[in-house]
């Protein structure tokens, strides 16, 4: 029974718990958006909760005391400049231990293991993780880029607990990134003296994906702002249109596609075995797929001539 216990406290240490947790809330709420709303009651907040920006206008009636905790859709831009600055602060910190031998600081050592209970050394490659915490961090700069440079906000809005939960993510996802290091006491274990030598072909082809990928949804970002613009590249109206092209013409929510493939690819990079951050995968395609599902019902119900054949979230099945 000991020995039972112990294996399961390595397995689901308190990160992979975590992520375990979230995912199973995305999917329970999804879950209950596919049940047919007479047979359960009505529950306003939840409803506020899951929506967000125009399926909120989709959800049954708002009760004022709800209003009070909106917070401007066009608040996003928060969350990326907080990935940013902190994502950017732990590659610093990785980089100077991969290339200088600087331990990492004992507040954020102490974290790191409260967090990921047992890190084995040579367990995961140290470019795997110094290269998706690199990769992050880019996703990061050209999200908060489209948020200020590219997207139009309308007056929509999301709840205050949804901007809270979006702070608290991106520090998250960071430290579960860094968690994934090799450690030798609080210094990044290297097999070898160069980093470079770890490299191998899913390193290659995960890059290519998230590359790939990322294209793709600053293709579908851009569609949706031109939707709100002239040809002159003027605002023009803040109104939901049917958007066109690239992976519109398959799913109603192409960029939460885009969001789900660039964190598959991460995971390539980990070499397709880290379990903690197959969570992580999961944890956002449960989110994502709420979301593209909600968006989805809107498109339907506000349009009459949307197009049939598109899916929510995944090409030809949902």
């Amino acid at each position: 029974m000991a020995l039972w216990a112990e294996v399961a406290r390595s397995v689901l240490n308190p990160l992979r718990a975590v992520w375990l947790t979230l995912t199973a809330a995305f999917l329970l709420s999804l879950l209950l958006q596919l049940v047919p709303p007479s047979l359960l009651p009505s529950s306003a907040l939840f409803q506020d909760l899951i929506r967000y920006g125009k399926t909120k206008y989709g959800g049954p009636q708002r009760p004022a005391l709800c209003r009070f905790f909106d917070v401007p859709k066009r608040y996003f831009s928060h969350f990326y400049i907080i990935s940013v600055v902190w994502n950017g602060f732990l590659l610093w910190c990785l980089t100077r231990s991969l290339f200088l031998g600087a331990p990492f600081p004992h507040w954020l050592h102490g974290l790191l293991r409260i967090l990921e209970a047992a890190q084995v050394q040579g367990d995961e490659l140290a470019l795997s993780a110094f290269l998706v915490l690199v990769l992050l961090w880019l996703h990061s700069w050209r999200r908060l880029f489209e948020c200020l440079y590219v997207s139009v906000f309308s007056s929509s809005v999301i709840h205050v607990v949804q901007y809270c939960y979006g702070f608290a993510y991106y520090v998250l996802v960071g430290l579960t990134v860094l968690s994934q290091v090799p450690m030798d006491g609080r210094n990044a274990h290297l097999l070898g003296t160069n980093l470079l030598m770890q490299a191998r072909w899913f390193h290659v082809f995960g890059t290519m994906m998230f590359i790939w990928s990322s294209v793709h949804q600053y293709k579908c970002h851009v569609i949706l702002s031109n939707l709100r613009k002239s040809k002159a590249g003027a605002v023009v109206h803040c109104n939901h249109r049917i958007p066109f092209g690239d992976w519109f013409e398959y799913v109603s929510s192409p960029h939460y596609l885009a969001e789900l493939m660039i964190y598959i690819s991460l995971a390539v990079i980990f070499g397709l075995h880290n379990l903690t951050w197959w969570l992580v995968v999961a944890c956002v395609f449960f989110n994502q797929a709420l979301s593209a599902f909600l968006s989805h019902r809107f498109y339907k119900s506000r349009f009459v001539s949307y197009p049939k054949h598109r899916r929510a979230y995944l090409p030809f099945l949902f």
